[in-house]
């Protein structure tokens, strides 16, 4: 073979690796759904293209998101929905042609939100269905409302789950009450809600990574891709670890994270677990740790992990798990035992649980009242746990 003939192969190669890279975007619609885009935007989740939309056009000027749409500006004037989803899912449908633009070309999106309201409520079944029609993998991470938040919003989250998840590949509904079984009693509100930003944050952001962060060991995406189209009912949840076993550690403490607790590990179809380690972290500790998983999931549960190396983190791991396939279609499906208003009334909140382990770096002069009273798994890993 010649030489010009060789380089050629080379060039169109390199070519085809650049044009390779699969699209993921994330939209958050409504109030709830663009606090979160903020927060992504804040702590430079990177590889994703951000979309905001929202019918309160004072809200959604200041978004920094780089695309933002204005919905349905016939039907609210830019004034919002009042609490009506009815009126969020007629805006969404006055603006198919401007949610269709900002998700073309998208191979797999992100739809975020919370439910209960109007905007978010109403618009996400018909975000979800345009990016599901134009050939992408969808996956829906929602927030449903407090305990507290009795009637309305309880019955407009109920009706909207079960219009998203007829749009949607994979869904994974949060209760925000197990947030805060696990949160302070002394939480303030506006930090209590800062909690569900971040959890919807943590399940972007342990499937984008593994993508399209380059890794010890690297998940392609039609591996990724085919995990989420088993499609049902999916929860995500995060660990942190220190010391000789850390990867082994980490797991254990996203195994017994707040929101996987009495979750039947043993139903799901597949797992995908996304360490993140400094030099130190070892190969038969990551093993160990995946040994104890297929423990108690089943052979029959395929399990994708990736690894990823950060200087910053030595000497400690995280992991961030998702499981999909569990055959619901709601986390308050998944955890028949789970009783949100008995939970919240009833069981103490401890100072410290077996499944914390201490911070995973010393608190900063600048660290704020907030971080401080956050449980661990949402304290910072230097600045922020997920920021690169």
């Amino acid at each position: 073979m010649n030489s010009a003939y060789e380089d050629q192969i080379f060039a169109t190669s390199n070519n085809d690796l650049g044009a390779s890279q699969p699209v993921l975007k994330v939209i958050g619609l409504g109030g709830g759904g663009c606090n979160a885009i903020e927060r992504m935007m804040t702590l430079q989740l990177r590889g994703v293209d951000f979309i905001a939309a929202n019918t309160d056009a004072q809200a959604l000027a200041s978004n920094p998101a780089p695309t933002r749409v204005l919905l349905g500006p016939r039907v609210t004037r830019g004034f919002g929905c009042g609490g009506d989803p009815l009126r969020g899912h007629e805006a969404a449908d006055e603006s198919r042609r401007e949610l269709a633009a900002a998700l073309a070309g998208a191979d797999m999106v992100f739809l975020t939100a919370g439910m209960g309201g109007g905007t978010g409520t109403g618009s996400i079944p018909v975000a979800a269905e345009i990016a599901r029609e134009q050939g992408a993998v969808t996956i829906a991470i929602v927030t449903t409302p407090f305990s507290f938040e009795m009637g309305r919003r309880q019955k407009n989250a109920s009706e909207g789950l079960e219009r998203l998840r007829q749009h949607t590949h994979t869904l994974i509904s949060i209760p925000n009450d197990r947030l805060l079984y696990v949160a302070p009693r002394n939480l303030p509100m506006e930090q209590a809600f800062h909690l569900a930003d971040d959890v919807l944050r943590q399940a972007v952001q342990g499937i984008t990574e593994l993508i399209t962060e380059p890794g010890l060991i690297n998940v392609d995406f039609a591996h990724v891709r085919r995990l989420i189209l088993l499609g049902g009912g999916a929860l995500m949840s995060i660990g942190h670890g220190q010391g000789e076993a850390k990867a082994s550690q980490a797991l254990e403490q996203a195994l017994h994270h707040p929101l996987l607790e009495d979750v039947p590990l043993s139903s799901a179809a597949g797992v995908i677990a996304n360490f993140s380690g400094g030099e130190d972290l070892s190969l038969f500790d990551v093993q160990t740790g995946l040994s104890s998983l297929q423990e108690r999931t089943g052979l029959q549960t395929e399990i994708v992990f990736g690894v990823i190396n950060d200087e910053r983190m030595e000497g400690r791991a995280q992991v961030i798990l998702m499981i999909t396939g569990l055959g619901s279609s709601t986390m308050e499906e998944a955890l028949p035992g789970f009783n949100p208003a008995k939970a919240k009334s009833t069981a103490p909140v401890p100072a410290t649980r077996d499944w914390e382990v201490a911070p995973l770096s010393a608190p900063s002069p600048s660290s704020d009242n907030f971080r401080r009273n956050l449980p661990p798994f949402f304290r910072p890993r230097l600045q922020d746990p997920f920021s690169r």
